[in-house]
């Protein structure tokens, strides 16, 4: 079972993603270190994706139900979104950061693996399984960098120093994450349509996805209607976060949702 070459594997891409860090991190001046960096950067997200494909393959079945599962897809979809930010905008403290909370579920997966099977259940076994929790992970992955960047931001505000950059990029990324966020709610609707008959019931899991949406929809509106509350902006931007963890695996742990229709989502351990 390829799920039995996780140990070494994750141990290979945290070491690179550890040189990684310390290139970026380190007050090197020579371009040779930053180009180290980059390249074990895209080794490890290359080698991670690779054992997403791997392991698909031998459960025959997309690897997204359990929260050992998606925490892969978290590690690959976290440093991948940094690496393009950085591209882009250049921040290596973002992409250290992004490497950083990567290599912390990649660990978390490392101690408690989970148990790994073939089974999926009827409710999963639709069309709008894979796209749901894809587009719901990449969503999460982009709207936790922008809590690193919220995090980064409140510590510029309360030491008086400048933080528009940290704005900007905070902009950028709960933009395109509220997006894949919305999608992921609608193919949701779909999909309980198909599997039960109805878009939507107000379940535990469904009550905290749309408190989460609304949590990043209020920041959304604050930064357009009133972008002076810059602290205000970034406690919401943070505490959303705080609210998108408890939909993410905190409903698991909720008496309230014992009989939820989204229990399967629970990490077998």
């Amino acid at each position: 079972m390829i799920w039995t070459n996780f140990p070494l594997v994750a141990r290979i891409i945290i070491s690179l993603w550890i040189i990684a860090i310390i290139a970026y991190v380190l007050p090197w001046k020579r371009k040779i270190f930053t180009f180290l960096g980059n390249v074990f950067t895209v080794i490890g997200i290359m080698s991670l994706m690779i054992f997403i494909l791997f392991l698909w393959i031998d459960l025959q079945r997309p690897p997204l139900r359990t929260l050992g599962e998606t925490r892969l897809w978290y590690s690959f979809f976290l440093p991948l979104i940094g690496f393009i930010t950085y591209l882009r905008w250049k921040y290596k403290w973002f992409l250290s950061y992004s490497l950083g909370m990567a290599i912390l579920f990649l660990i978390i997966n490392y101690y408690h693996p989970g148990t790994f099977d073939k089974t999926l259940m009827p409710a999963l076994q639709s069309p709008w399984f894979i796209p749901h929790v894809i587009v719901y992970i990449f969503s999460y992955a982009l709207l936790a960098a922008s809590s690193l960047v919220a995090i980064k931001g409140l510590y510029q505000h309360y030491s008086k120093k400048s933080g528009t950059d940290t704005l900007f990029l905070a902009d950028n990324l709960v933009y395109i994450g509220f997006a894949f966020l919305t999608l992921g709610l609608l193919f949701g609707a779909l999909w309980a349509k198909a599997a039960w008959g109805h878009y939507w019931t107000w379940d535990p899991k469904e009550t905290w996805a749309f408190l989460t949406w609304l949590g990043y929809l209020i920041y959304i509106h604050l930064r357009n209607f009133h972008p002076k509350k810059i602290r205000f902006q970034l406690w919401i931007l943070a505490l959303a976060f705080v609210i998108l963890l408890i939909c993410w695996f905190g409903i698991n742990y909720l008496p309230s949702a014992q009989n939820s229709v989204h229990t399967y989502n629970s990490n077998v351990e």
